[in-house]
């Protein structure tokens, strides 16, 4: 009878622990590993142009509970400031930013991760010069560095200028 009690006794405990490990799991926002793609970036950084003169800083960290990076960007060359929200849509399976800076230029961008690069794209700007959209990749470096390059590209996906080029280097504080 002892030894029923104790069995019945293990598989109730076992059960209750599985349970509420179960609804850990679903209920944890942002647990799948898409959601990490971009932590990469998440940091304290220094960036520099490609003659290494700092060119301005660039705080990038989670916001917590609402499954989002956040860009906090100041220049050391203008008085340009801006922020950016980044975040892993699900229902898509795509990476978006929406940049706004001090001037009320703001930019939107969608796009995903592949092979240490994260690769965003805006839509298709009509211009009388000419259409083009925006392209923003930030590549992992093997030092640790980011580099970051903003391209207008045309319609067929050839580079027509590069708008930015910044080395993000990991703040000493």
């Amino acid at each position: 009878m002892v030894r029923v009690i104790v069995y019945i006794t293990v598989f109730i405990i076992s059960t209750f622990f599985s349970v509420i490990t179960a609804q850990n799991k679903t209920n944890v926002p942002c647990n799948s590993p898409e959601y990490s793609q971009f932590d990469f970036w998440i940091g304290n950084w220094d960036v520099y142009n490609t003659s290494d003169k700092l060119i301005g800083h660039n705080k990038v960290l989670r916001v917590p509970n609402a499954c989002t990076i956040q860009e906090n960007w100041s220049s050391e060359t203008s008085k340009s400031k801006g922020t950016s929200y980044n975040y892993y849509n699900k229902t898509n399976n795509s990476w978006n930013q929406l940049w706004i800076d001090n001037s009320g230029f703001s930019l939107e961008l969608t796009g995903h991760y592949k092979e240490s690069t994260m690769t965003l794209k805006s839509s298709v700007v009509k211009s009388d010069k000419g259409n083009y959209y925006n392209q923003i990749t930030w590549t992992k470096n093997n030092d640790g560095s980011i580099t970051q390059v903003w391209s207008y590209m045309n319609e067929n996906h050839k580079k027509i200028k590069e708008v930015f080029r910044g080395i993000y280097k990991k703040h000493k504080e």
